[in-house]
């Protein structure tokens, strides 16, 4: 099982790069980054937006953070955790995605999600009841950029045709797409347009991941379909492994490179052997 961890990153943070070339000097596997390209002042649900956290609000664009962990680092799994597609472009974003992977030599891993903020999703013009079937076409769309030299698509919500986006990602023949969600119908999702799952950490999930590992399948391959675990705690972590979690991911607040250093210290050396 592999050990990576989650952060916001926010200007009076440590650097992206820093951070990413400190995780890989103690020996962590990886670093993914959330996306919220803007939090609403007020929505008309109970989105609970008053109570989030200051990183929500303030929190870096994740391409271009990402781009700075492919620079600062050599080994490192860098990637998204998650991208909220609905709110993303599908042509830029496969471009976007692809720069990475090259800039990283082929270590990028596109999380993705529906967005769960029902005014950020009108924002940007998807309507939340939509959001599923958006996410799917966007990510189905992108597929066909990195993979065809002349693209198409034509779907309810993505449409276009015969063009052309450079670079391919290095990693063939494309990132691996890790789809979120802990509610029903995930499995299905995640074997329809993905190569992973990352489901978040709450209560029932491992018997969730339990089942998942016994029964996803891609067609063809007798091999269970990885799973990456979102916010995982260290007191769990003999669990996790026992479910066959693949990789862990843990929460970590933003905070300056001094106090960030002796958190990932305290956690590294809680881990001990099981970095190695």
């Amino acid at each position: 099982m592999k050990f990576g961890f989650v952060m916001f990153p926010t200007r009076d943070a440590i650097a992206p790069g820093d951070f990413g070339a400190l995780l890989e000097d103690r020996g962590f596997e990886s670093l993914f980054v959330p996306d919220h390209t803007h939090i609403p002042a007020v929505t008309p649900e109970k989105d609970d937006v008053a109570n989030l956290a200051p990183e929500f609000r303030n929190g870096m664009d994740p391409f271009v953070a990402l781009g700075a962990l492919a620079q600062a680092t050599s080994t490192l799994q860098i990637g998204t955790a998650i991208l909220l597609v609905p709110e993303r472009d599908p042509i830029v974003t496969a471009k976007a995605v692809a720069s990475v992977d090259v800039l990283s030599g082929g270590r990028m891993n596109f999380g993705v999600g529906p967005g769960w903020i029902k005014q950020e999703l009108r924002n940007h013009g998807t309507n939340p009841d939509d959001r599923w079937q958006v996410m799917r076409e966007r990510v189905e769309a992108m597929r066909e950029i990195w993979t065809q030299d002349i693209a198409s698509y034509h779907g309810e919500f993505v449409d276009f045709a015969d063009i052309t986006s450079w670079p391919k990602p290095v990693r063939t023949p494309h990132p691996p797409v890790l789809v979120a969600g802990n509610g029903p119908g995930v499995t299905e999702r995640v074997l329809a347009y993905g190569e992973e799952w990352i489901p978040m950490a709450r209560p029932g999930v491992l018997d969730q991941i339990a089942e998942f590992k016994k029964t996803a399948r891609k067609p063809g391959s007798d091999e269970p379909l990885p799973v990456t675990l979102f916010g995982g705690e260290l007191r769990d972590v003999d669990a996790y492994e026992a479910v066959g979690v693949d990789r862990v991911l843990i929460w970590v607040r933003p905070l300056d490179t001094a106090r960030m250093t002796r958190t990932i210290d305290r956690i590294a050396l809680r881990l001990g052997d099981r970095l190695r």
